[in-house]
């Protein structure tokens, strides 16, 4: 089990995962919160359903997986933190890794607003007053949650309470179960046809969009949490004995899973109470609400969901905080304490603009919340070129030979084919996009 308090720079000293399974469920579990059952709907919705889901399909095998095996490589060799693993890289390079830290910082800063809405949500649920997302949002409670969410996360850091496995292996089962029990409800619902149809029917014109393969890669990073600094830091608590390929691959079959099931969970209810599949980040909190106000049991089972929910979010600000605060700690450096308190006195800086997108103030940026935009800009593009260069620069700078041979899959081919895609998929995003702006 990880320990708190070791640094992970120290590799004699570094606590690693108690086995295969508990690594498994405990990276599943640091993406499934938000990404999946928050963000993958919404995605899905304002980018036209089947299309979408096609895409993103395809960027997780072909793009997603292959760079998650190699930051999980990376992880496992350096036993580093995210600047440190840069830095065995190549020392001219380790700047690369407080980018990758800066977007950690930007993403954990909004994620943790979309957390106070769930913790929110999870009170309102348990007194019997859910309100549509305009209502909850007609007030200053989006701040006041954030702040509520940025501070225990800082306490639980600071305390050195993880509790990662324990959470994944009692609290994700559960939420698996529920949302499966959701999705069997939605599919219950008279919206049912219309949801599959929307889902499960592409416009195969739209393909042909260069934006809405950014926006599938995307989301396959985000999924993955691809690019953001967790793998590596994951990666370097895991023992000799992981097989990193066959590991991947459950961790990414478990996400895709878990976002079609969202997908399932969520819009035969849009459909079936003709709410919009566009309405953006608000979308899982207008619908789910309704679910569970026309449902039998919805007054045990929405509080049950929404606190699951708060949980899962809650596990991955955490994880956040700590790759943020590692950083501090090792490279500024500063004592741990201090490294937290900064972390977090700087997440609530950052963070402050997004919980005021939805309140009274409705700050904005072109007409667009100011939280969908710092989404669309962090999680998407810079994401995806912070992903593609990590994915390049493991690649690049550690010898073919010895790369093959630390990203444990049983196939050296399969070795190679990642490789190469770490290595010359930046340049063919590079001339597709050159080539789309000369159109």
């Amino acid at each position: 089990m990880l320990e708190e308090g070791t640094r992970i720079d120290e590799s004699p000293k570094r606590a690693l995962w108690s086995s295969e399974r508990a690594f498994i469920l405990s990276s599943a579990a640091a993406a499934i919160g938000l990404g999946n059952l928050w963000r993958f709907p919404y995605m899905a919705g304002e980018q036209g359903g089947a299309a979408f889901i096609l895409a993103y399909g395809i960027a997780i095998l072909a793009v997603g997986l292959p760079i998650m095996v190699l930051e999980f490589a990376l992880g496992r060799q350096s036993r580093g933190n995210t600047v440190a693993m840069f830095r065995y890289l190549n020392r001219r390079v380790a700047w690369f890794g407080w980018v990758v830290v800066g977007l950690t910082t930007i993403i954990i800063s909004y994620y943790l607003v979309i957390t106070g809405w769930t913790l929110g949500y999870a009170f309102d649920s348990l007194i019997g007053s859910m309100q549509p997302f305009e209502q909850f949002a007609d007030s200053y409670r989006s701040l006041w949650f954030f702040i509520i969410t940025t501070l225990l996360s800082g306490f639980i850091v600071v305390r050195g309470v993880s509790g990662i496995e324990r959470f994944a292996r009692y609290m994700m089962p559960a939420l698996v179960v529920t949302v499966v029990g959701l999705a069997v409800y939605g599919f219950t619902l008279p919206g049912r046809d219309e949801a599959i149809a929307f889902l499960f029917s592409p416009e195969f014109a739209r393909l042909g969009d260069p934006g809405l393969w950014l926006f599938a890669v995307g989301q396959a990073f985000y999924s993955l949490t691809v690019g953001s600094g967790y793998l590596v830091t994951y990666g370097s608590s895991l023992g000799p004995s992981v097989m990193i390929g066959r590991s991947s691959v459950i961790i990414s079959a478990i996400e895709t899973t878990m976002a079609l099931l969202a997908g399932f969970m969520i819009f035969p209810i849009v459909f079936t109470f003709g709410l919009a599949p566009d309405a953006g980040s608000e979308l899982a909190f207008n619908t789910l609400p309704v679910a569970f106000e026309a449902m039998w049991g919805g007054v045990v089972i929405g509080p049950l969901f929404f606190f699951m929910f708060f949980a899962a979010a809650l596990s991955s600000c955490v994880g956040g905080v700590k790759v943020i605060a590692a950083a501090m700690q090792e490279e500024v450096p500063l004592p741990y304490r201090k490294a937290v308190y900064a972390t977090i006195g700087l997440l609530l800086l950052l963070g402050t603009p997004s919980a005021l997108s939805f309140t009274p103030i409705r700050l904005s940026i072109a007409g667009r919340p100011f939280l969908d935009v710092m989404d669309m800009f962090a999680a998407t593009q810079i994401l995806v070129t912070a992903g593609l260069v990590t994915g390049a620069a493991i690649a690049w700078f550690i010898p073919r030979g010895r790369l093959v041979a630390k990203l444990g899959v049983r196939s050296r081919r399969v070795g190679h084919f990642i490789i190469t895609v770490g290595r010359y998929l930046p340049l063919a995003v590079l001339a597709i996009f050159i080539i789309t702006r000369m159109m």
